[in-house]
């Protein structure tokens, strides 16, 4: 079986928090959130990287990360293209934003042919994620269905103070992932629950307890073909709104394990996210970052 290869998806821009959160120093060494991330893939086995990354941003990005990146791993790029679309599927007029973490991991076909990991760069998910996901997808697998896997995260580890979130709430039975359903507005209340709005006045209780993707995913590269299928489809079904609707890889994958064509492990873990949803969410971040270091977690990456 091939190394498998993480990929990194860091095409997106930060619309909340007003910036490339992607590159911003964070840790107490001037660290960024993805120094974290490799540093902990490495160590869980990964030898090998691709960042989905816009195009133009190739020499800042491989300047401020992929260059340390080289001094451990396999570094490879793919970029995320509004333009980049299959035969017979034209750019709707004025649409500039990019078509969602479906169409991102798409954009990484070329340069993966082997078992693969999914994160976004502007997460801090935990040493625990990439151990879980780097033995699975050195595993054996074998059946009917194509074999993935999520690491699924504790809700309330992933809230933040500073505002609502948006989290896809898993259902699970018998370790497998059944569906994924988008909550767009989620908050934590002041007795440590949890709850959504669909509405944005009336709140519904959620289960602080539930299993949420933070979009941490293993596939094999079959995926590819699907991702085209899918994408395609997408583009030629009508669009509430053709500058901004995104193809969501939740919903392809869910939409998979529907056709009953892939059937998703459930990998959970207890471990702490955090990440920069808002501005204000920098000094938490920060201030973990310092703890973990004191605390010898980590040691200077930069």
């Amino acid at each position: 079986m091939k190394e498998p290869t993480l990929l990194v998806l860091a095409a997106g821009m930060g619309s909340r928090y007003g910036g490339l959160k992607q590159i911003d120093p964070l840790g107490p060494h001037g660290e960024i959130i993805i120094d974290y991330s490799l540093h902990d893939a490495y160590l869980a086995g990964f030898r090998r990287v691709v960042f989905v990354i816009k195009e133009e941003l190739k020499d800042v990005f491989e300047e401020k990360v992929g260059a340390l990146a080289r001094e451990k791993m396999e570094v490879h790029y793919a970029f995320q293209k509004t333009t980049d679309l299959p035969e017979g599927c034209s750019l709707p007029e004025g649409r500039v934003k990019p078509w969602g973490t479906g169409q991102a991991v798409l954009c990484a076909k070329d340069v993966i042919d082997g078992p693969f990991g999914v994160i976004n760069a502007d997460d801090f998910y935990g040493r625990e994620t990439y151990k879980l996901l780097y033995d699975f997808l050195t595993g054996s697998h074998t059946g009917d269905k194509m074999d993935f896997c999520m690491v699924g995260y504790v809700l309330k580890n992933t809230l933040t103070e500073n505002g609502t979130v948006s989290r896809g709430v898993c259902q699970v039975k018998d370790g497998f992932l059944e569906t994924v359903t988008e909550r767009t507005k989620i908050r934590g209340t002041q007795d440590g629950g949890a709850e959504y709005t669909e509405d944005g006045e009336n709140y519904i209780p959620l289960c602080p307890d539930s299993t949420v993707s933070m979009n941490v995913w293993g596939f094999s590269p079959e995926l590819f073909t699907c991702l085209e299928e899918g994408f395609e489809a997408f583009l030629k079904a009508p669009m509430q709104d053709p500058l901004k609707a995104e193809y969501y890889l939740p919903g392809a994958v869910d939409g998979l394990i529907q056709q009953q064509k892939a059937q998703v492990h459930m990998l959970r873990t207890g471990s702490q996210w955090f990440g920069v949803t808002y501005p204000e969410d920098k000094d938490m971040v920060k201030a973990a970052l310092k703890k973990a270091f004191d605390e010898g977690v980590y040691p200077p990456l930069r």
